[in-house]
C-alpha cells in the first residue's frame, strides 16, 4: 500500500499518457512501414530511403512520409481491401455454386436435360437435395 500512496494520480495519468503515445507511435511507424514495402510504384532504392529515413529521423520521417503520401496511402489501402473482397466474394460464388441443395439439383436439371436420367430420377435426386 506504500507503494501505491507515493505514486499520485497525476503521475499515474501521466504514465498512461506516455505509454499509449508510445503505442500509437509503433503502430503508426508499422502502418508506414508496411505502406512502403506493399507499394509496386517505388524502387527498392526509394523503399531504403524511406525506411532509412525513417529509422535516422523517425519523426520528421513519419510526418514527411504521412504529408507527402497520405492520401495516396488511404487510395492503396483501398483498392486492396477491394481487390481482397471481390477474390473472396468471386471464392464463395464458386464454392457455393457447386455445394448445397442448389447445386444439387442444377446438376441433375443438366443431367435430366440430357437426357441421361429420367423424370422420376430427377425428381429423387430433387428431393434427396432439399432433405
Amino acid at each position: 500500500m506504500v507503494l501505491a500512496a507515493e505514486y499520485p494520480f497525476l503521475n499515474i495519468f501521466w504514465t498512461m499518457l506516455i505509454f499509449f503515445s508510445w503505442v500509437i507511435w509503433i503502430w503508426m511507424m508499422v502502418a508506414i512501414l508496411s505502406d512502403v514495402f506493399r507499394r509496386s510504384d517505388l524502387s527498392g532504392w526509394g523503399k531504403a530511403t524511406w525506411t532509412v529515413f525513417l529509422i535516422i529521423l523517425p519523426f520528421l520521417g513519419a510526418l514527411t512520409y504521412l504529408i507527402v503520401q497520405g492520401n495516396n496511402m488511404t487510395s492503396r489501402r483501398l483498392e486492396e481491401t477491394q481487390n481482397a473482397r471481390a477474390q473472396f466474394d468471386d471464392y464463395v460464388k464458386t464454392v457455393a455454386s457447386e455445394t448445397g441443395a442448389a447445386g444439387e439439383i442444377q446438376k441433375a436439371k443438366g443431367l435430366f436435360d440430357s437426357g441421361t436420367i429420367t423424370a422420376a430420377e430427377f425428381d429423387s435426386l430433387k428431393a434427396k437435395a432439399l432433405a
